[in-house]
C-alpha cells in the first residue's frame, strides 16, 4: 500500500467521524460543539431551520431556536465520498431523521402535525482546516416526509441522558 493510499483511508475515516459527530451533537443539543464542525464559510441549503444560503452561525442559531426542546434522531448511512484534492472531498449520505417538535408546535415540512420522519440525502463538501476535516457545504434533500400526527405518543423524558464528555470529537 502506498503512503498516499493510507492517508486517503485515514482521511476517509476522519470524514466519517465528522459526520457521526454532527448527528450526535445535533441530537444531544451540543450546539457549541456542533458549530465547531463547520468552517466559517460553510453554506447550507435545504434545511428547515435556516434559509438556503445561511452560514454556519445562522444555521446553528436556527437549529438551536427550533430544536432545543424537540426530540430528534438522525441516522446517516452508506457514505459515498470522493476526494477532490488532498484537502477537499465531497460526499453523499443516505439519511433518515425523526423530528418531534412536541405538542402545540408544527413544522413547515408537515403543517398541522407535531413533527415528521424524513428520508433523503445529505450532499456535502469537506475541507481540511488546520489539519482537521470540517464541513464547508451541506445540502439536505428529501425523498419523503411522513408527518407525525398531533396525537403521536410523547417522548419519554426520564431516560438516561448522554454524557457530553464521554467521547469528545477531535
Amino acid at each position: 500500500m502506498q503512503a498516499h493510499d493510507l492517508q486517503s483511508l485515514l482521511d476517509l475515516e476522519r470524514i466519517k467521524r465528522l459526520k457521526a459527530a454532527y448527528c450526535r451533537y445535533l441530537d444531544t443539543k451540543q450546539w457549541e460543539r456542533l458549530r465547531g464542525l463547520f468552517a466559517d464559510e460553510t453554506v447550507f441549503e435545504g434545511f428547515g431551520s435556516a434559509p438556503t444560503g445561511s452560514n454556519a452561525d445562522q444555521f446553528v442559531a436556527g437549529i438551536t431556536a427550533r430544536l432545543t426542546e424537540a426530540v430528534t434522531i438522525h441516522h446517516c448511512h452508506m457514505p459515498e465520498i470522493e476526494f477532490l484534492d488532498p484537502d477537499r472531498a465531497r460526499g453523499v449520505w443516505a439519511m433518515m431523521d425523526l423530528v418531534d417538535l412536541g405538542e402545540g408546535r408544527s413544522p413547515k415540512e408537515a403543517p398541522g402535525h407535531r413533527g415528521f420522519i424524513g428520508h433523503g440525502h445529505y450532499e456535502e463538501e469537506y475541507r481540511r482546516d488546520g489539519g482537521t476535516w470540517k464541513f464547508c457545504f451541506l445540502r439536505l434533500t428529501r425523498l419523503r416526509v411522513d408527518p407525525l400526527p398531533v396525537d403521536y405518543p410523547a417522548a419519554r423524558r426520564d431516560l438516561l441522558a448522554h454524557a457530553p464528555g464521554w467521547l469528545p470529537f477531535g
